[in-house]
């Protein structure tokens, strides 16, 4: 089973997210600040993440430069997805090692998790 950590502090997100992917057959772990990813990754690293850049405390910007600089993590899947939606911030998040970036608003939970199987077969 291929495992999946959701970064993400909006509750309803999260609840949609983490049923959504274990209905579609993948073991989920959430997290909802940068501090507690990091700390989990260190436990043990998934095969993708799907990280909120907007948090609490480490914002997703800095756990990705965190985990792009350790060896070990060097094959994780990072998708992003944020509300964040200037062209910036994505030319950011994909020059910072995201293989997708998907702005909220723009793709249903559905459509992400296609993307995630497609990645992940």
């Amino acid at each position: 089973m291929k495992s999946i950590l959701l970064v993400e502090d909006d509750p309803f997100l999260t609840d949609i997210y983490t049923t959504k992917l274990k209905e579609s057959g993948f073991g989920v772990r959430v997290a909802t600040t940068g501090e507690e990813c990091l700390k989990m990754l260190s436990d043990k690293a998934p095969d993708l993440m799907l990280l909120d850049i907007v948090l609490p405390g480490t914002d997703g910007w800095e756990v990705i430069r965190k985990i792009k600089k350790e060896d070990k993590f060097k094959d994780l899947k990072i998708i992003i997805l944020s509300n964040l939606g200037q062209r910036v911030d994505v030319e950011k998040g994909l020059q910072l090692g995201a293989v997708k970036y998907f702005i909220k608003a723009h793709y249903t939970p559905s459509e992400v998790i296609a993307e995630i199987k497609k990645m992940l077969e």
